[in-house]
C-alpha cells in the first residue's frame, strides 16, 4: 500500500480520536471520512460463520434502547481489541447500506478506552442517501413558534387545488451543526412522477410568502427512516387537511397536547 494509501486507511481511526461529547464538527469529520470509498473500512466483528459465508452473522450490542453492530477500525485495533472470531472488511458505504434499513448503527472500538463511539442508524442512512442531503443529527424539534399565517394558508390553498396532496404538517427543526429551518411534511395520496412534480410546484408557488431569509424544507411523511417524519407523526396534528374537507384544524395552532403513540 503507498503512503498515500496507508494515510487514507487511518483517517477513520484520526476522526474517531477527534470526537469528544459536544464536538459535532468532528463527529460530522468521522461520518465523512466512513462515507469516503478511499478511506471508510471497517473490521466488522462476525459473531457466527466466516467473512462471506451465507450464515456469517455480525455481533449485536443494545446501548440506551438502540441496537449497533460492533466493528474497529484497522487492524491493529483488532488485535488490540483480542477479539478471536471471525470478521469482514467493508466499505463504510456499504455497511451503512446493509444496516440502517433494519435500524442497526455501528459502534467503533468498543473495547477503546472510554468505550469508543457510537454511529446510530440514522447517521448511517446520512452516509448511505448523501449527508449533504440531511440535517446533522441529533435534531431538536418542536412546534413552529414563528407566525407566518399568510405562507400556511397560501400553501393550504395551493394543497386543495393539488389532488395529490392528502395532507400538510409542520415542524422547526434545529440541527447540531447548521441554521434551524421550517420544515413542511407532505403526506400524498400517490407518488408519481406527475404527482410529484405538481407538488414541486405547489411549493415554489407557495414560497413566495415565506419571510426573506426563512428556510423551508419538505420531508416525505410515507419516509419511515426520517426522523423529522417520525417526530411529526407522533407529535403533530395536520395544519392541512383534505380529507376534513381543507378546514384548518382547530386547537393550539394546529397541534394537539403531545402524546405518544
Amino acid at each position: 500500500m503507498s503512503a498515500s494509501g496507508t494515510a487514507a486507511a487511518g483517517q477513520v481511526e484520526h476522526m474517531l480520536r477527534q470526537v469528544t461529547p459536544g464536538r459535532y464538527d468532528a463527529y460530522e469529520a468521522l461520518l465523512k471520512a466512513l462515507a469516503d470509498p478511499a478511506s471508510g473500512q471497517v473490521w466488522m466483528l462476525l459473531w457466527h460463520g466466516r467473512a462471506g459465508s451465507p450464515d456469517a452473522q455480525y455481533g449485536n450490542m443494545e446501548v440506551d434502547g438502540v441496537g449497533y453492530a460492533p466493528c474497529v477500525t484497522s487492524a491493529q485495533e483488532l488485535a488490540v481489541s483480542g477479539w478471536n472470531r471471525a470478521h469482514e472488511v467493508v466499505g463504510g458505504l456499504d455497511i451503512a447500506r446493509a444496516l440502517y434499513p433494519d435500524r442497526w448503527g455501528i459502534w467503533l472500538n468498543p473495547h477503546a478506552p472510554g468505550g469508543g463511539v457510537g454511529i446510530p442508524w440514522p447517521d448511517l442512512r446520512r452516509i448511505a442517501t448523501g449527508l449533504d442531503r440531511m440535517p446533522a443529527g441529533p435534531l431538536r424539534l418542536s412546534e413552529p413558534a414563528i407566525e407566518i399565517p399568510q405562507f400556511y394558508a397560501l400553501l393550504s390553498q395551493n394543497a386543495h387545488r393539488t389532488p395529490a396532496v392528502r395532507s400538510l404538517r409542520r415542524a422547526w427543526v434545529q440541527p447540531a451543526l447548521g441554521a434551524p429551518y421550517l420544515a413542511i411534511g407532505l403526506d400524498l395520496y400517490d407518488t408519481g412522477r406527475q404527482s410529484v412534480d405538481a407538488v414541486r410546484a405547489m411549493m415554489q408557488q407557495s414560497i413566495a410568502a415565506v419571510p426573506e431569509g426563512l428556510p423551508v424544507s419538505t420531508v416525505a411523511m410515507s419516509d419511515e427512516y426520517d426522523p423529522v417524519t417520525m417526530w411529526l407523526r407522533a407529535n403533530s396534528r395536520p395544519f392541512y387537511d383534505r380529507d376534513a374537507h381543507g378546514a384548518p384544524q382547530g386547537g393550539g395552532y394546529g397541534y394537539p397536547p403531545p402524546h405518544g403513540h
